[in-house]
């Protein structure tokens, strides 16, 4: 098989992953909903127990009910349900499904093309060399352009929305923009790839801990004003207490 097979076929199976978006997707939004309904009923029944225990006796016993409350709201199959309803892709595959034949259509083609290639002449193939090296295509270029501007535009349009740069950056069609662009710039660019990989793999790691620090932060101070508000707490019993104690030296440890 000649290189230049090896690299169509190569480009045929990017390609399932690069244009994966394109395959239909079919949203249960029926089942989406009854499932959001049914879970939001058993969370607001769950922190109806959490409130109708009160006291110090009770301290406890509601915030192991308010940590269970919490806890429902970052169900998967409630996340993906809220996503379904929106309209929006669920990030863990539930209530939705995706019908890939154009992809594997292309796939198949660009397989028939190698296959053909096969015949050509070997003269041929330093030229197509020369092709396949040449980076981006003039419409693969366009494209790009185009997606810079698009984000720029998004952006715009958030901000002005009031959201903060970090939520602009999370925005799902911002995200779907970005990853393509990246592809884009690695094909005409491929050493960024490696470089890419590494920053990636740094800024994930640092994200999720910024993150897990956050949401520590945050549940420190609620538990803080839960015991100052509910049980009159001093702020030397909120130092005593144990839970507020664990809590504290997990967050010294993320600092």
């Amino acid at each position: 098989m000649v290189a230049g097979t090896k690299e169509i076929e190569k480009q045929a199976e990017v390609g399932l992953k690069l244009f994966g978006e394109e395959a239909k997707i079919t949203f249960d939004t029926a089942a989406a909903q009854a499932f959001k309904d049914e879970h939001e009923a058993a969370i607001k029944a769950k922190e109806a127990e959490a409130e109708a225990l009160t006291g110090k006796d009770n301290k406890k016993a509601r915030t192991e009910k308010s940590k269970e409350a919490s806890a429902m709201k970052t169900d998967k199959k409630y996340v993906d349900a809220c996503k379904v309803v929106k309209g929006l892709e669920a990030p863990n595959g539930n209530f939705m499904s995706k019908a890939e034949a154009q992809a594997l259509a292309g796939a198949s083609a660009s397989k028939d093309e190698a296959k053909d290639e096969k015949k050509t002449d070997k003269k041929d193939d330093k030229p197509k060399k020369k092709m396949e090296s040449a980076g981006l295509s003039p419409d693969e270029k366009k494209e790009l352009d185009k997606l810079k501007n698009d984000i720029i535009a998004r952006k715009g349009e958030l901000k002005a929305a009031g959201k903060s740069g970090g939520e602009c950056n999370k925005d799902e069609q911002v995200v779907g923009w970005v990853a393509r662009m990246t592809e884009l710039k690695i094909k005409e660019d491929p050493t960024l790839a490696d470089g890419d990989k590494k920053k990636d793999d740094k800024k994930k790691d640092k994200s999720n801990k910024t993150e897990e620090k956050m949401a520590l932060e945050k549940k420190v101070e609620e538990y803080r004003l839960q015991l100052k508000s509910e049980f009159q707490y001093s702020d030397k019993d909120i130092k005593a207490d144990p839970d507020m104690q664990e809590m504290v030296k997990q967050l010294q440890k993320m600092k």
